[in-house]
C-alpha cells in the first residue's frame, strides 16, 4: 500500500490532523512558482524535520525532548521509520502550467530556498529525483505539469559531539560505507539526557572524529547490523532504498507463546497509543497512523515461547513489537510491550523461577537485527551480512531448547480453568 503525499497549502501550514512526529511527505502546492509569493519558506516545505524532533546527528529541540524525556522515548528510539526520526526527508513538487523551460536542479533550487545546490544535484546523481515516477538529471528540463519528487537525507547538525573511545564491532567497512554489529544498551543517537555514550560518538572515534551519517536506526536495547554512510553522497544513495524499502532486513525474535502456522502476515496501521503516549498501537480500521505489514516466519519452537523471523515490509516506529503483541505474542521480556512477566505456561514455583533466571539472562527485548542487504552506493553490487545470536539471546534460547526437550506441554483449552490446566501438565510429566 503505497503512502499518500502530503501537500502543504499555500500559506506554508502543515495540515491540522498531522500529528508531530508522524509527518510522512511535505510538499509545495501546485500552485507555487519560482518567483511569485505563493513560495513557502523552506521551513514550512520542511516540515517533517521540526515534526520529527530528531536531526541527523543533532539533538531534539529542547521542547519536544523534555516532553519525550517525562514520557521515557528518548532512551528508546524507534526501531525503523527514519523519515519520522529525522534521517532524510521527502518532498513532492509540481510544476505551474504555465511553466517555463528550466533545468531540474534550478527549478527545485528556486523553490527548496534553503537547501545547497549540490546536495539537489548529488540527489539526482543518486536516482533520487523523480519526474512523473522516472529517475532523472539534474539537467533535465521540466516541462508544466510535470510531478518531481525527492528524497534528501538531512546533513549533520553542527552540535557539538565528542567521540570517545567506546569499543564497537565493525564487521565492515571501504571507502563509502561501513556495518556496525550493534551491542544491547547502546544508543545509536545523541539526544536529550544521551549526549554521551552513544553509537555516534564512537563512531566519531573510529572515524578519527569524523562525523559519520546515519541511513538508519535501531532500538537501543536491539543488537544486530546497523548500516553508516562515510560520505554525503554515500547517504544520499543509501537514503531512497531506505525510503523505498529495497534494503534487506530480518530480525529474530523470541516471542510469547505458540503459533498454529508456521508462518503468516500482520497487517494494521500503527500510531501512538491515545492511552500511553509512550508506546506505539495498532489500528486495523486504518482510521489512524501509518500503513505496516510485517511478515513472520516460525524457526524453532519452545512451547510457551518460539523463535521467530520477522521481514518488514514497511519500517514503522517499534512495528515488530508493537504487531507482536497486536497478535497476542509480544516479545520475550519486552517491558514496554509487556512481555516482562510471565504470559504462557504453568504457575509452579519451579517453571516462574525458571522464566525469572531467563529475564535475568536476558534483561531486554529478546530482538535482533540479524541480516542487512543494500545496493552499495559506488559500485551498486548487492551486499549482504548475517549476525550470529548475541551471547544473551543464545543463552536464553539454550536454556528454554533443555527445559522443552524436559517437558511435555498441554495445549491451551479454553474449556479447562487454570488449575486443571497444571493437573493435566503434572500428569504428563510425571508418566515421563
Amino acid at each position: 500500500m503505497k503512502e499518500e503525499t502530503k501537500v502543504l497549502p499555500a500559506g506554508g501550514q502543515a495540515p491540522e490532523e498531522a500529528e508531530s512526529g508522524d509527518v510522512m511527505y511535505a510538499g509545495v502546492d501546485s500552485s507555487l512558482t519560482a518567483s511569485g509569493p505563493g513560495i513557502p519558506p523552506a521551513e514550512a516545505v520542511r516540515e517533517e524535520e521540526c515534526a520529527s524532533g530528531v536531526p541527523a546527528c543533532g539533538v531534539r529541540p529542547g521542547n519536544l525532548a523534555e516532553a519525550e524525556q517525562e514520557s521515557g522515548i528518548e532512551e528508546d528510539e524507534p526501531e525503523d521509520d527514519e523519515e519520522a526520526q529525522g534521517l532524510y526527508e521527502h518532498f513532492s513538487v509540481k510544476a505551474d502550467p504555465g511553466q517555463a523551460p528550466l533545468r531540474l536542479d534550478k527549478f527545485l533550487v528556486d523553490r527548496l530556498q534553503k537547501t545547497a545546490r549540490n546536495r539537489i544535484q548529488n540527489a539526482a546523481k543518486a536516482g533520487n529525483i523523480l519526474v512523473n515516477g522516472k529517475a532523472e538529471k539534474s539537467n533535465y528540463k521540466v516541462k508544466p505539469g510535470d510531478v518531481v519528487s525527492l528524497v534528501l537525507p538531512n546533513p549533520p547538525q553542527h552540535v557539538e559531539l565528542e567521540p570517545e573511545n567506546i569499543p564497537i564491532k565493525v564487521v565492515y567497512e571501504d571507502e563509502d560505507v561501513l556495518v556496525v554489529d550493534k551491542a544491547p544498551g547502546m544508543v545509536v543517537h545523541p539526544g536529550f539526557g544521551n549526549f554521551t555514550g552513544t553509537l555516534v560518538n564512537a563512531l566519531m572515534y573510529h572515524l578519527k572524529g569524523e562525523k559519520p551519517y546515519l541511513v538508519h536506526r535501531i532500538d537501543k536495547d536491539t543488537s544486530g547490523l546497523l548500516l553508516v554512510a562515510k560520505t554525503e553522497d554515500a547517504q544520499t544513495y543509501l537514503a531512497r532504498q531506505f525510503f523505498d524499502h529495497s534494503t534487506e532486513r530480518c530480525y529474530r525474535a523470541l516471542v510469547w507463546g505458540n503459533f498454529s502456522e508456521d508462518e503468516g502476515t500482520i497487517e494494521g496501521n500503527i500510531a501512538r497509543s491515545v492511552q500511553d503516549r509512550k508506546v506505539m498501537a495498532v489500528y486495523p480500521e486504518g482510521d489512524k497512523g501509518k500503513h505496516a505489514v510485517t511478515h513472520y516466519k516460525v524457526r524453532e519452537r519452545f512451547g510457551y515461547v518460539t523463535l521467530v523471523d520477522c521481514v518488514l515490509e514497511t519500517g514503522r516506529t517499534h512495528q515488530i513489537r508493537c504487531h507482536m503483541k497486536y497478535i497476542k505474542h509480544p516479545l520475550f521480556n519486552d517491558a514496554t510491550y509487556g512481555g516482562d512477566r510471565i504470559l504462557k505456561g504453568t504457575t509452579f514455583t519451579k517453571y516462574r523461577q525458571f522464566v525469572e533466571n531467563c529475564f535475568a539472562l536476558l534483561p531486554r527485548q529478546a530482538l535482533h537485527a540479524a541480516t542487512l542487504g543494500f545496493d552499495h552506493p559506488r559500485t551498486h553490487k548487492r551486499m549482504h551480512f548475517e549476525s550470529p545470536m548475541p551471547a544473551d539471546m543464545e543463552a536464553v534460547l539454550e536454556k528454554w531448547r533443555t527445559y522443552s526437550k524436559s517437558r511435555e506441554f498441554v495445549e491451551e483449552d479454553p474449556e479447562l480453568t487454570p488449575k486443571e490446566l497444571r493437573e493435566r501438565e503434572k500428569l504428563l510429566n510425571l508418566k515421563k
